[in-house]
Parts: structure tokens; sequence; C-alpha cells
């Protein structure tokens, strides 16, 4: 009896190591089916005003054989609100990333976005960069 059930356990936990190697193979080909090329990962804005939010797009293409899509973007403060390409992207199409950054504080700044999609395992980060340029303040008479 103690001979069945070890062999009974034995068999199960074998089905169960299995199954893994059959799940890394089929994620690895859905991840090589889909690919993204950014037209930019990192865009200088230069000198922009203050108190006038700045809209930066990021440009992709699915250079892949399945559709894309965008799970999730994340500015890196509150200063940056973000937008994305909802629909999934076929092969061969197009999409975009807009940050859109509150310029409210003069001098320079280095925002990221986070940026996840089906087509990559890691998160990308997209950069912009530039200056605000203080308000003029005097009153001419």
């Amino acid at each position: 009896m103690i001979k069945i059930s070890m062999l009974a356990l034995t068999l199960g936990l074998m089905s169960f190591s299995a199954i893994e190697p059959v799940k890394a193979i089929v994620s690895k080909v859905a991840i090589a089916a889909s690919s993204i090329v950014w037209k930019s990962e990192s865009i200088d804005v230069g000198s922009i005003p203050q108190n006038t939010p700045k809209p930066i797009v990021f440009e992709f293409k699915n250079t892949g054989k399945t559709a894309v899509i965008v799970t999730n973007v994340q500015g890196s403060c509150g200063c940056t609100a973000t937008d994305y390409t909802k629909t999934p992207i076929a092969p061969g199409k197009s999409g975009t990333v807009t940050a859109t950054y509150n310029a409210a504080n003069p001098g320079g700044f280095t925002k990221t976005v986070s940026v996840t999609t089906n087509a990559e395992t890691t998160v990308k980060v997209l950069t912009i960069k530039g200056t605000v340029v203080a308000a003029a303040t005097g009153v001419k008479s």
C-alpha cells in the first residue's frame, strides 16, 4: 500500500514539473512574436514657458507578428499626466504614449514615464527633459 501511494505521489509531482518547461517555451515564443521599436526613448524639449503644460509624444511601431497592447503607463511624479494608445496595435502599425509635463516650477527637469506592454517582459522607461523658463513678472507702464 505504501509503495502504491509513493508511486502515485512521484508520478503526480513529475507531471507538474513537466508542465513548467512548456509554459516557459510558450512565454518566450509569445514575447518574441511581439516587438516594439521606439522612435525615441528620450526627448529633450528644450526651453518651455512656466505655467504652460507641455505634451511630449513618444511614437513606437509594432515590428512583431502579433498585436501589441499597452497595459500601463505611469509618470514618475504627479507633475506628468499620461495618455496612450488604448487599442491593440497590429503588426506594422504605430502607437503613441503622451506625457504632458506641468511646467509649474522654473529650472531644469528630467522626468520619466514607465510603459508596460505585452511585448516586453521588462518595463520600458522613457525620459523627458528640458528647462522651464520663469514667467515675466514685471508690469510695464
